[in-house]
């Protein structure tokens, strides 16, 4: 592939021909479509590397301190010798982008092949055609945004993370300075927050663009016209926050700042330029000096970044990837419009030719755009689908539009699908409520209002002939499971099933002949724990093992309450038939395998189960199932033992890892996440894009003939070895 590099030592910009990366755990490889050239910060990297050594140790006082402490350890050769080869070394250039998922490494669920996401960050948003991304430095694009303006997510994240340590309020003024890209992008996010804004650049023509894209007036900052509009609209009292958004050596912008700013105003650095701050005007007025980090919390924290660990949303509202993700949501809903700040577009084989043109002056531009050859004469460059790679087997499912939603029935709607299933897809994006059955009007009229699904009806066979409907969900009562899900397959639908698939063993096989039948296999069983976010976490953590491995997982079920229909054992089966399919999938996905025998007892009266597992790699999992326990107890904890190291994952809210280091989440300040949304998430992206199912179905067979296995090892006294899902 190719890629834009620098030399610093020399200056020299190049494309070169490079290696594809990797598509390593915890994120995603993307083929670009559009990158952004940042005319700020990129320029003054490519200024700096054609500067002299002596220019180079004069604009980097920061490494010039890291270059004297080397020499006083290591002695003079050495730190020249360390210092000579990396700036003789090509360096990347480009930190924000948009492109198509190509592929999805382990761990990710949120994000599919095809999906079209926003990247940032100067080691993974690069200007290249592939780009492997990590999962906190990417963000879906929402339905109908174009490429080339999601590509502007990570310069939307670095204005928009000034604007909010600028606190402003509706009805605030506010004093831009510098209306370059940033500039620009912060005035828009000011007026669309009820602000009013005054902006200051010595260019005319971004003072216009300024003022049309939503300031109040414009102006030179050595003009006595800016600091009269100022006083105009704050009745002399001066603005309350100031938002620095230029570059250079000028001491000019701090000055200014405090000069127009009213008493214990604000002022927030974006920007790199000088702060000698005036003490005096500074301190009479007891401003508030801000510095603004770049894209948000995370940013050059690496286990935020590199290592997906997020911060808990009740602590850190505001993160890089929430950022990311607002800005492109502001963009697509028209709250900030970034078409006017595309000067040009290049091919992106035109880079060096481009950047030359920038640096000379030839080029003058706010925001610069390269464009990759997929996309190459595309005038406004719609949101794009790729085709999913081909899966082995089963019927073929074309890749949607990304504007076409995705037509979803519902097949029951109890407490289940009303709480934990409908308000994860009711509102997300791309996704239509087509249809809800239920066998009785009034249940599916009130789901129809509260979730908006646009018809109700108790038309089971009206809805599985449909050909609009893309999938539908089974989630009425256990023992219609089976039946249910095997005429939706025939009927050639996608199907999610709640669990359990089935209740028996020949449910399980009419189930899996609907499938050769049909050649329709796109099933998914609803098993949502291993998509929990906290189990994924500490399931990366823990890594690779290469011995068998201990797994105990107790379930403190507790008593049902009286005249719950999970009693109703003679049509509904037994209770660990109904959920116990939970606990076996989460014991095989982290074991990664199937089980190939179980062993089961029971205390008297069948109330608490033991049930063992055994792996094809000798690995042993023990599922206690009880339901004696006292309420105040934990519900579900899981310990995970192997090559010297521990896994213990506590009620999911909070994780812990024990090896050569250890690990432990912060605990969630709220409801548990017991995975429903992230499993959501990727059934709908298989039912867009056409891609393979959030997990085989051999898998899901193999897990729920283990269930079933379960009764038939009770009523035996004996291990009971597991055939062939398949």
């Amino acid at each position: 592939m190719k890629q834009v590099v620098q030399n610093y030592k020399s200056g020299e910009l190049a494309v070169l021909d490079v290696p594809v990366p990797g598509c390593k755990p915890g994120g995603v490889l993307v083929r670009s479509a559009y990158s952004l050239i940042s005319t700020g910060t990129e320029l003054m990297k490519v200024s700096e590397a054609g500067m002299s050594m002596l220019g180079k140790a004069r604009s980097r006082p920061d490494q010039m301190a890291k270059v004297m402490q080397s020499v006083a350890t290591n002695g003079v050769p050495a730190t020249y010798r360390k210092v000579m080869g990396k700036l003789d070394s090509y360096t990347p250039l480009g930190y924000s982008l948009c492109g198509v998922v190509e592929q999805v490494g382990t761990g990710i669920s949120d994000v599919a092949v095809g999906d079209l996401v926003a990247c940032a960050g100067n080691e993974h948003a690069l200007h290249a055609e592939l780009n492997w991304v990590p999962k906190n430095l990417y963000a879906r694009v929402p339905d109908g945004l174009a490429p080339r303006h999601a590509a502007f997510g990570t310069v939307g994240s670095i204005a928009m993370q000034g604007v909010r340590r600028g606190e402003p309020q509706l009805g605030d003024v506010a004093l831009v300075i510098g209306l370059g890209l940033i500039g620009q992008l912060v005035v828009q996010l000011l007026a669309a927050s009820g602000v009013r804004v005054v902006g200051v650049d010595p260019d005319p023509v971004r003072c216009e663009l300024a003022e049309r894209l939503g300031a109040a007036a414009c102006g030179d900052p050595a003009s006595a016209a800016v600091e009269a509009v100022v006083a105009e609209l704050t009745g002399g009292h001066g603005v309350d926050q100031v938002y620095l958004a230029a570059g250079g050596g000028s001491n000019q912008p701090v000055e200014l700042a405090a000069r127009l700013c009213r008493d214990r105003g604000r002022v927030v650095d974006i920007g790199k330029c000088r702060l000698d701050l005036p003490w005096n005007a500074y301190y009479e007025k007891e401003l508030d000096v801000r510095f603004s980090r770049s894209y948000g919390p995370g940013r050059y924290d690496p286990e935020y970044e590199l290592e997906g660990r997020d911060y808990p949303i009740g602590y850190v509202r505001w993160t890089e990837r929430r950022n990311l993700a607002c800005f492109l949501n502001l963009v697509a809903r028209g709250s900030v419009d970034v078409e006017p700040l595309v000067s040009h577009i290049a091919d992106f084989d035109d880079a060096v030719e481009t950047y030359q043109r920038l640096k000379d002056g030839g080029l003058k531009a706010i925001a610069v755009l390269f464009r990759y050859p997929e996309h190459a004469g595309e005038p406004e460059a719609p949101a794009v689908a790729v085709p999913a790679a081909r899966r082995s087997g089963g019927a073929s499912t074309p890749a949607r539009s990304a504007k076409v939603p995705v037509r979803l029935a519902f097949v029951g709607a109890g407490n289940y699908a009303t709480s934990m299933l409908l308000p994860h897809l009711a509102q997300r994006d791309g996704v239509e409520l087509s249809t809800v059955v239920t066998t009785t009007a009034l249940s599916a009229a009130n789901a129809k209002r509260k979730f908006g699904f646009a018809e109700a009806t108790t038309d089971l066979d009206a809805v599985l002939g449909d050909k609009s409907i893309d999938a539908v969900f089974v989630v009425t009562r256990h023992s219609s499971h089976a039946e249910l899900t095997r005429r939706a397959l025939l009927a050639g639908k996608t199907v999610f099933v709640e669990k359990p698939l089935a209740l028996t063993e020949d449910e399980l096989a009419g189930v899996l002949a609907a499938v050769e039948e049909s050649g329709n296999d796109r099933l998914q069983v609803g098993f949502n724990r291993r998509f929990a976010p906290l189990l994924q976490e500490a399931r990366k953590r823990f890594g690779a093992r290469t011995g068998p491995a201990s797994l105990r997982y107790l379930v403190n079920a507790g008593r049902l309450q009286h005249g719950s229909w999970y009693l109703q054992q003679g049509t509904e089966g037994s209770r660990f038939a109904g959920e116990g399919g939970h606990f076996i999938d989460t014991a095989s996905w982290l074991l990664e395998a199937d089980p190939v025998s179980v062993y089961a007892v029971a205390t008297s009266g069948n109330e608490d189960l033991q049930v063992v597992l055994r792996y094809p790699d000798g690995s042993a999992a023990t599922i206690s199932y009880v339901t004696t326990g006292a309420a105040g107890f934990p519900k579900e904890t899981l310990d995970l033992v192997a090559d010297g190291k521990v896994l213990r994952l506590d009620d999911f809210v909070r994780a812990s890892v024990y090896g050569r280091k250890r690990w432990v989440s912060s605990r969630l300040p709220k409801a548990r996440d017991k995975g429903q949304s992230a499993e959501l998430a990727a059934f709908i992206k298989a039912v867009r894009t056409g891609g393979p199912m959030p997990v085989p179905l051999e898998s899901l067979a193999a897990t729920t003939a283990a269930t079933l296995a379960v009764q038939t090892g009770l009523a035996g006294g004996a291990p009971v070895t597991l055939a062939s899902a398949r």
